[in-house]
């Protein structure tokens, strides 16, 4: 068994999540069986209660784990599927030590950092990596940061625990370009390093995050300062034109050899095809639409992370260039919807709290009256059944309570089995869930499945007391859960595509293997821009 742990030094977002699941990609072409771990060492629990502000989306596992956005890098770029396993938080760990000293397990020692907290991170590797050869492991935050300190002490004490031959320390560092001096400076890499290496962190791999390339010289220099060979320091530029190509470029540097050679691993020539082709249908498409996704995080790119890569994903399945518009719901609440009409399609993704409901609902009628395939997911499957309520079946008052409480025609209700739960924290329908598909559905078409499993992450549902009604009025039930007959799916008949699903598809989308509701979405604002 080995492993890998990638830390990252002197700012944050240095793209150490992509570095890390680009890599264990590259391994996975090379026939090594991989899974990925992320350590975050904020007090949180998990990121389920945190705002996309703060922390961009929450990714969601098929065991209900609310989980760091790079578990979706993570899934994208590699086959596995993760669990609860994979994400381990500060909180997560502190709260498995006090309940261990609270039944006593410790026998009545002093409860330390040292070993109680650094012996449960280091239980949680090795659970982590049962059942593979490479286990990937990426620490959040920058090095030298208080919060993840009890964290670099367990990887330096794993170490020796598992021996340094099994043992891969990757780090990445900023190599800035300073305009003011026209020159590329070394030395935050250097510092960086250096940290690390009081901490009793000796890196096997420097990968610079840089916007320009990287001269022979200024990789002795790093390589001398910061003692890694002179083949361990890896250019990671920015790339021109998808995150996709970053397996490619990264392999052009022999990242990956590095990796394999310093493990003592027995692996496989490089096959990069898959990748070359993703890039190929990225580059050379035969079509292009434009997709205006309609929500109320517009401005934070991260916030809907997961949909982003899987409509590019879905363009990917039709070779088709797709040109995203982000459009904030609460600019359309002014009655002004002249942002929606140049769009071949509309995405209203999940969220919470009313704010921009209005202006989401004015979308879901624009797409249903002009003929605009419409994606709706999660909340935006809610927001249409509200909206066709309303316009088509006349029920002007018609709402989900979670916006108003009071409402006279809660076509969208609070689970039954949600009614009583007051803690936030993991409680919502979480995980993977079986549909029935429906017959004669765009779903079914989409799937050619008869019963598919998709991740939840909701309270409120479609109310089966309107079910008959809607279902008069030319509301399409698309897909049901087979236990608790929740509406998962909706369509509109007279429709070319307009689909609502109460689960998360973009959990699911790969590059290599787009999800087919996606693609099946892409296609028809392909059918659709050139009808």
């Amino acid at each position: 068994m080995k492993y890998i742990f990638v830390t990252g030094g002197v700012v944050s977002s240095l793209g150490k999540g992509l570095t890390a699941a680009a890599l264990g990609a590259l391994l996975e072409m090379r026939g090594l069986k991989v899974r990925m771990q992320k350590f975050d060492p904020y007090l949180n629990v998990d990121p389920g209660t945190m705002s996309p502000f703060q922390h961009g989306e929450v990714f969601v596992t098929d065991d209900g784990a609310e989980t760091d956005l790079d578990l979706g890098h993570y899934e994208r770029f590699t086959s596995g599927s993760l669990s609860r396993a994979n994400s381990v938080s500060s909180g997560k760990i502190y709260e498995a030590v006090l309940e261990k000293e609270r039944r006593g397990d410790y026998l009545g020692v002093t409860v330390q950092v040292i070993p109680h907290v650094t012996n449960e991170i280091k239980s949680r590797i090795v659970r982590g990596g049962e059942g593979v050869d490479v286990l990937i492991t990426e620490l959040g935050g920058t090095t030298g940061d208080i919060e993840g300190l009890p964290f670099l002490e367990a990887l330096r004490q794993f170490q020796l625990d598992v021996g340094r031959e099994n043992v891969c320390f990757v780090h990445c560092a900023l190599v800035p370009y300073i305009r003011a001096a026209g020159e590329m400076k070394t030395k935050p890499a250097q510092q960086s390093t250096a940290k690390l290496r009081e901490i009793g962190i000796q890196p096997d791999v420097l990968v610079c995050r840089t916007e320009r390339p990287i001269t022979q010289e200024m990789r002795e220099k790093m390589s001398l300062y910061c003692n890694v060979p002179v083949n361990a320091v890896i250019e990671c530029r920015d790339v021109e034109h998808s995150i996709y190509e970053l397996p490619l470029t990264l392999a052009a540097e022999h990242f990956d050899e590095v990796v394999i050679n310093r493990l003592g691993l027995q692996a496989k020539p490089r096959d990069l095809s898959v990748w070359e082709n993703i890039l190929s249908r990225l580059l050379h498409p035969e079509h292009s639409v434009k997709i205006g996704v309609v929500g109320k995080y517009i401005e934070l790119q991260d916030a809907y992370k997961s949909i982003y890569e899987s409509i590019i994903h879905g363009g990917i399945a039709n070779t088709c260039r797709i040109e995203i518009k982000r459009i904030d719901s609460e600019t359309l609440e002014n009655g002004d919807i002249s942002p929606l009409a140049d769009l071949d399609g509309i995405l209203v993704p999940g969220g919470f709290g009313d704010r921009g409901i209005e202006g989401k609902i004015l979308a879901a009628k624009y797409a249903r009256e002009n003929k605009i395939p419409y994606f709706g997911i999660c909340l935006g499957m809610q927001i249409s059944v509200i909206e066709y309520a309303r316009n088509v079946l006349g029920l002007k008052d018609a709402n989900s309570t979670e916006f108003k409480p009071d409402t006279e025609h809660p076509v969208v209700d609070i689970m039954e089995a949600q009614k009583s739960i007051i803690s936030k924290g993991a409680t919502m329908r979480l995980g993977s869930y079986a549909c029935v598909l429906a017959q004669g559905s765009h779903a079914k078409s989409a799937y050619s499945e008869d019963v598919i499993r998709e991740r939840h992450r909701h309270r409120f549902e479609f109310n089966n007391k309107y079910l008959d009604a809607l279902k008069e009025a030319g509301l399409r039930i698309g897909g049901v859960n087979p236990d608790s007959h929740l509406v998962e799916i909706v369509e509109v008949e007279n429709h070319p595509w307009m689909v609502g699903v109460q689960f998360h598809p973009e959990f699911k989308s790969k590059p290599s293997k787009p999800h087919p509701l996606f693609a099946a979405f892409i296609k028809a604002a392909i059918a659709k821009k050139e009808a």
